[in-house]
């Protein structure tokens, strides 16, 4: 797998770039959570938003790694 993309001749890091992704996706959810009321079940609604960035940076690098490899 390709480590750095070149975008218009600046060598970006993939990580980077799926932290972006993973970090639009997590606002998505985070808003649907407050939306229906979950945060109420939470104990810590920041540690839990760190924890669900994590998770989805995780998962785009593994899917990514599965699918591109």
């Amino acid at each position: 797998m390709n480590y750095q993309l070149d975008l218009f001749g600046v060598l970006v890091p993939t990580l980077l770039l799926w932290s972006v992704v993973a970090y639009a996706l997590a606002r998505l959810v985070s808003k649907q959570i407050a939306r229906i009321g979950l945060y109420r079940w939470i104990w810590h609604p920041a540690l839990f938003d760190f924890a669900l960035f994590i998770c989805l940076v995780t998962g785009l690098v593994l899917g990514s790694t599965e699918l591109f490899s």
